[in-house]
């Protein structure tokens, strides 16, 4: 099984990234917690990877540090949570805050990401509470921005590709994109700030 690659990124389009190890290109799907820290297209990264291995196809998703993809394994062995979900968890919240979610038993939290409800927020925690030892507990890689052409729709369909509503994704952008006040920020910002005011909603 893959576990990490290394190699120049060449291309990053919403959740989904293209990176090349010795002329080999990889296509990987992130979380937007991986994608925020990500360097600028043409630099090196190092990756932590997940195999999956389907009848119709191998899926590869990627991550900054070793405690999200070994957060997103024990997801994915919850019933009823497959790599979309975990994806979409990890995407709202780092390991770090999933955790103190688990042990602080907070349903309202999980149940604004898209694709979470009651039942499945609170089988997560049932069945996560044990398992998450040193998960979560190392620091925060620091996140480094890149601007795009058109950073609010970019913004918009990294969402839309999440799970949220267009609607949703819209509203939420544009909220974002007044709060920061800047004529020219960039897309990880506004998916940063748009999704922490779902969560927190």
């Amino acid at each position: 099984m893959i576990g990490r690659i290394e190699g120049k990124l060449l291309e990053k389009r919403g959740g989904e990234i293209l990176v090349d190890v010795q002329g080999l290109g990889y296509e990987l799907s992130v979380p937007m917690t991986t994608l925020f820290s990500l360097p600028a297209q043409g630099h090196q990264v190092v990756l932590f990877v997940h195999l999956v291995v389907r009848e119709d196809a191998q899926l590869l998703y990627g991550f900054s540090g070793r405690a999200e993809r070994d957060l997103f394994r024990q997801m994915i062995k919850v019933s009823g949570v497959g790599p979309k979900v975990a994806l979409a968890i990890l995407s709202g919240l780092d390991a770090a805050a999933f955790r103190r979610c688990v042990e602080a038993e907070d349903t309202a939290t999980l149940i604004r990401l898209p694709g979470i409800g009651r039942k499945t927020a609170e089988r997560l925690l049932l069945d996560l509470r044990d398992r998450l030892d040193g998960v979560g507990s190392s620091a925060e890689a620091p996140a480094v921005t890149v601007q795009s052409d058109d950073p609010m729709r970019e913004a918009e369909a990294a969402l839309i590709a999440l799970g949220y509503r267009p609607q949703e994704a819209a509203k939420a952008v544009a909220g974002a994109s007044n709060e920061l006040g800047e004529s020219e920020c960039c897309s990880e910002d506004l998916i940063r700030l748009a999704l922490k005011r779902m969560v927190s909603a």
